[in-house]
């Protein structure tokens, strides 16, 4: 999938020699460009872009308040013909600065640094919302982080979802729940328990406390639940 770029500069050469370059590097798509900050900041509420080509110095918003005025910004490769402005820019995490007048050869290299750091925040978002697990409950979803949950019990074609502060009731079966479930973390204890090691108090072969809560440990769970126990000691 081609990346997404805009160009925003008040300089209408500035952004035809950018145009001209990102044209000759393959999956590139420059999907507009602005002469002022205000109707970027405007388009960018409803159009996800990867990658800001952007000028400091324009009329009615400048590239730092532009960015600044961003909820989520694309990655940003400043370029502008004052370096006064260069800490401040690299304050906001831009992927890089470039002086003007632009070369192909700089603005290779920080389109290279750009792309470095697009694959690092979809890394950094995965890693976040694989601590999350989510559960429909009603006709609503809710996030829960793995690390807060204490328990599962199976209640006939329901779970509830027990941590220290909240409990979820979710249509959902436990050999379905147990699949999708880090088996680092969780383990079945019982028929209708599935347990998060972590949070294990004190165990026996017959029960298991998590917290406040007493747990049955089923007889035919009862070796696996002991040995995985007794090696997170």
């Amino acid at each position: 999938m081609d990346l997404k770029v805009i160009i925003v500069d008040d300089e209408p050469l500035a952004i035809a020699v950018i145009e001209g370059y990102l044209s000759r590097i393959h999956g590139v798509n420059v999907v507009a460009s602005f002469s002022d900050g205000l109707p970027a900041f405007e388009f960018l509420q409803d159009n996800p872009i990867d990658i800001m080509f952007l000028d400091i110095e324009m009329p009615h918003l400048t590239g730092i308040e532009l960015v600044r005025s961003l909820r989520n910004p694309p990655v940003v490769i400043i370029t502008s013909a004052n370096r006064d402005y260069a800490i401040e820019g690299f304050e906001l995490n831009v992927a890089d600065y470039i002086l003007k007048p632009v070369t192909f050869e700089r603005l290779l290299k920080a389109f290279s640094k750009a792309k470095e750091l697009l694959s690092r925040r979809a890394n950094d978002l995965s890693s976040n919302e694989s601590e999350y697990l989510i559960f429909k409950e009603s006709k609503r979803n809710v996030r829960i982080k793995q690390d807060d949950i204490l328990y599962f019990e199976s209640i006939k074609d329901y779970v509830k979802v027990v941590t220290a502060s909240r409990t979820v009731i979710t249509r959902q079966s436990m050999g379905s729940l147990e699949q999708m479930l880090d088996k680092d973390k969780f383990i079945r204890v019982h028929r209708s328990f599935i347990v998060a090691v972590n949070h294990v108090d004190t165990f026996s072969t017959s029960s298991i406390e998590v917290g406040d809560f007493e747990i049955p440990v089923g007889r035919l769970f009862k070796d696996e639940v002991v040995k995985v126990l007794e090696r997170k000691k």
